[in-house]
């Protein structure tokens, strides 16, 4: 089992892997939160390929091969646990020799087939919350990941659709989605998304994540996931919602200060 209750569950990465230096930049910022503060459980998360993207122009990312190799250093030198995103029910085995847990995507998480694929493997799945759900419906995904064998399902809010081009996070989300028995995580970075809002990218509302993301943990919220890079503003996607690299420490401070507060 990989959650452990009495530890702040946190999943964090670059949004897309895009390259080595990238990725040992990140790796060694979480290698040193999680050796700073004992109540930290801290996955590394980082995407192959960001198959939904705007624009059949945008970045999409180093591709699964390249970037299996990249998780599978970061596990090999920096000793954490890795996740990322599974599209296509084929993809979920060869993903799985590698990450210790299989993410499902939004706009993926009532594939059946992509569920069950991903359960099978024996491995955590953790589902993102689709933009045009409900909480209460989260019942039904988390079920088809239980009765297909995953050995553990997490729980993650990403927003809901509020009119064209934003989304809004409902903090009831966490005590409905925790009634199915699984840990609930809050996506504090895709949450501030202004999807498709920039002419041809999506957009986003970067202030707000500290925000969403001590109000979420106020609210009951298990753990965080929260996207980083040490150039924003350079990533190949998700430039205007992922956190600085540099910011990264003093947020989690705060949080577990807010995490320790609610659980006391």
């Amino acid at each position: 089992m990989i959650h452990d209750p009495k530890k702040l569950l946190l999943i964090a990465g670059p949004c897309s892997l895009e390259n080595e230096t990238i990725c040992r930049a990140v790796a060694e910022q979480l290698a040193s939160l999680k050796e700073k503060f004992a109540e930290l459980n801290i996955v590394f998360k980082g995407s192959y390929d960001k198959a939904n993207r705007t624009s059949l122009r945008s970045g999409r990312g180093p591709g699964i091969d390249q970037g299996l190799d990249l998780l599978a250093l970061v596990k090999r030198e920096y000793h954490l646990p890795v996740v990322t995103d599974v599209h296509e029910p084929v993809q979920c085995a060869q993903v799985a020799a590698v990450v210790d847990v299989l993410q499902i995507p939004a706009f993926l998480c009532r594939q059946t087939d992509l569920l069950a694929a991903a359960a099978r493997t024996g491995h955590t799945v953790n589902v993102k919350k689709g933009q045009f759900l409900s909480p209460r419906e989260m019942t039904f995904v988390t079920s088809k990941l239980r009765e297909s064998g995953a050995a553990e399902v997490w729980q993650t809010e990403r927003g809901t659709t509020f009119g064209y081009q934003n989304l809004i996070v409902d903090m009831r989300s966490f005590n409905i989605m925790e009634r199915n028995g699984y840990p609930t995580v809050m996506d504090a970075t895709h949450s501030v998304q202004l999807p498709g809002a920039s002419s041809g990218t999506s957009s986003g509302q970067r202030e707000f994540v500290p925000l969403l993301a001590k109000a979420a943990l106020a609210a009951g919220a298990d753990g965080l996931f929260l996207e980083t890079h040490p150039e924003p503003a350079r990533a190949i996607s998700d430039a205007e919602s992922q956190l600085p690299l540099a910011d990264l420490p003093a947020l989690v401070e705060t949080c577990l200060r807010v995490w320790r507060a609610v659980r006391e």
